[in-house]
C-alpha cells in the first residue's frame, strides 16, 4: 500500500493559502456530492462563506461552483488537535542537540500542522515552552508559522514557562506577560515542575484573568491532593481551564482514581487525554493513559489528543487524530461515536472553538475518510479529504496493489482447503 503525502491542493475552491476572512475564502462555493454519512444517508452538501449552505439527498443540490465526487468517503466533522508540541515536533532523529533557532522551530512547526491537517486537524493548539535556553524565541516562531498557515488551518500557540515562583520565577512571570501580548491565545504551563505547584497555579489563573485567556495546564495527576487543589483553584475560571493527560490516575487505586474524577468534574475543567502516550519525555511510570470511561462515567468532559509528534517523548508519534480515536475506541472501551467525538466535537468545545454539525448552517470544517462506517474508518484508514473554512485544503489517498503471484495464491486456498 503506497500512501501519498498531505499537500494542500490547486483545486476546487482557490488556491491554498488566502488569508483567513479574505474575499476568495468567503465566496468560495463548492459541492461535496454522494458523501455518506453517519447515520447511513447518502447526500450533497453545499458549502458557501465557509458554513455549509445546504444539505440534501444525492443529486438534488445543484452545482453553483466547483463540485467534489465524495463517493465512497464517510463524511464527519473535522478533527482538532488540543494537545500538539510542535516546537519540538519532528526532532527524534537530530542526532543531537535539539536547535532552537526561529528558522528551524517554524519550519518544524509548520511541517507538523500540515501533517496533522492532512490526517483531519483543521484547528491545533500547540504548546510552547519559553523561557530557559529559549527565552521567547520559539513562541515568535510559532506565531509567525501561524500566520503562514493562515487559510490552512488554525493553530493556537499555550505560553509554557518553566517556573513561575520565587527569584527563579520572576523572569518566567515577565515573558509569560510578554508572549500572551505577542499573541499567544492561551496560558499554560506544568504546575508539577515548579518548588511551588500551588503558586505556580495561582499566578497561571492570574495572568489569564488578566488578558480574558484560557488555561490549559499539564499535569501527570499521580498526586490525588495536588491534583484536588489544582482542580479547586481553576474552577469556574472562564473562558475555562483544561488539564492533561491526567495519565497518573491509571495508576491509583481505584477509589482514589474515583474520588479525583469527581473532583475534577465538580471543577468543571476538561481533561485531554493523550491515547497514544504521554509527551512529557520523562522516563514512564507504567500505566496507561487517563481512565476516561471512569472519568466520563463521573460527568468529566474528557476531548483527546495526539501529543508528542516524532520527539523523544514519542519517537514514532504519527498526530494523527483517528489513531486516538482508535485507541479510546480498542483500549479504553469506548463506541467509535463516542471516540471519534472525543478528537473532534469535545476538542473543539475544549479549544473553544464553534460546534460543527453535518447540517446548513454550521462551520463548514470537515473531513471525509475512505469507508462506509465510523468503526472501519477508525481502523486507521488513510484515504482523506479536507475541508477547512469551506476548500478542499489537504488530501492523501492511499492504493492497495497485490502481485499477481500473490494474488493467484490466494485465490488458490480456497480450492486447497476443499481437498
Amino acid at each position: 500500500m503506497s500512501d501519498s503525502q498531505p499537500q494542500p491542493p490547486r483545486s476546487p475552491g482557490g488556491p491554498p493559502g488566502n488569508s483567513e476572512g479574505s474575499p476568495s475564502t468567503e465566496s468560495t462555493t463548492l459541492l461535496l456530492c454522494s458523501a455518506r454519512l453517519t447515520d447511513g444517508r447518502t447526500v450533497d452538501v453545499r458549502l458557501s462563506g465557509g458554513r455549509i449552505e445546504a444539505v440534501g439527498t444525492a443529486g438534488s443540490l445543484p452545482a453553483v461552483g466547483a463540485r467534489v465526487d465524495l463517493g465512497g468517503h464517510l463524511l464527519l466533522p473535522a478533527a482538532a488537535e488540543p494537545h500538539a508540541h510542535s516546537d519540538t515536533a519532528l526532532t527524534a532523529d537530530a542526532g543531537g542537540p535539539v536547535s532552537y533557532s526561529a528558522e528551524d522551530v517554524q519550519r518544524r512547526t509548520t511541517e507538523a500542522v500540515l501533517l496533522q491537517l492532512g490526517h483531519g486537524a483543521t484547528a491545533v493548539r500547540s504548546h510552547v515552552r519559553i523561557g530557559d535556553v529559549q527565552g521567547i524565541r520559539s513562541m515568535e516562531a510559532v506565531l509567525q508559522a501561524r500566520r503562514s498557515l493562515r487559510g490552512l488551518a488554525d493553530l493556537t500557540a499555550v505560553a509554557v514557562p518553566r517556573l513561575l515562583t520565587g527569584l527563579a520565577g520572576a523572569d518566567g512571570l515577565a515573558m509569560l506577560r510578554d508572549a500572551v501580548k505577542m499573541g499567544a491565545g492561551v496560558v499554560g504551563g506544568c504546575p508539577d515542575l515548579d518548588p511551588d505547584p500551588a503558586g505556580y497555579t495561582e499566578a497561571v489563573l492570574e495572568i489569564a484573568a488578566e488578558h480574558g485567556c484560557p488555561v490549559d495546564l499539564h499535569t501527570e495527576g499521580d498526586d490525588p491532593a495536588r491534583l484536588a487543589r489544582l482542580a479547586a483553584m481553576a474552577g469556574g475560571l472562564r473562558p475555562g481551564v483544561t488539564i492533561g493527560p491526567c495519565a497518573g490516575l491509571s495508576r491509583l487505586p481505584l477509589d482514589a482514581a474515583t474520588r479525583a474524577a469527581g473532583q475534577l468534574a465538580a471543577a468543571g475543567v476538561t481533561v485531554v487525554c493523550l491515547p497514544q502516550g504521554d509527551c512529557s519525555g520523562v522516563e514512564r511510570r507504567g500505566g496507561g493513559p487517563a481512565p476516561v470511561r471512569l472519568l466520563r462515567a463521573a460527568g468529566v468532559r474528557v476531548a483527546a489528543g495526539s501529543g508528542a509528534l516524532r520527539d523523544v517523548a514519542n519517537p514514532v508519534g504519527r498526530g494523527d487524530p483517528l489513531e486516538a480515536a482508535y485507541l479510546l475506541a480498542s483500549q479504553g472501551g469506548m463506541r467509535p461515536a463516542d471516540a471519534y467525538g472525543a478528537v473532534s466535537s469535545a476538542a473543539r468545545e475544549a479549544m473553544g472553538l464553534p460546534e460543527v454539525r453535518v447540517e446548513a448552517g454550521f462551520p463548514a470544517e470537515l473531513v471525509a475518510v475512505r469507508g462506509d462506517r465510523l468503526g472501519g474508518v477508525l481502523s486507521l484508514a488513510y484515504s482523506r479529504v479536507v475541508i477547512h473554512r469551506g476548500r478542499v485544503v489537504a488530501r492523501t489517498s492511499a492504493v492497495r496493489e497485490y502481485c499477481d503471484s500473490a494474488a493467484a495464491v490466494a485465490l488458490d486456498l480456497p480450492r486447497q482447503g476443499r481437498g
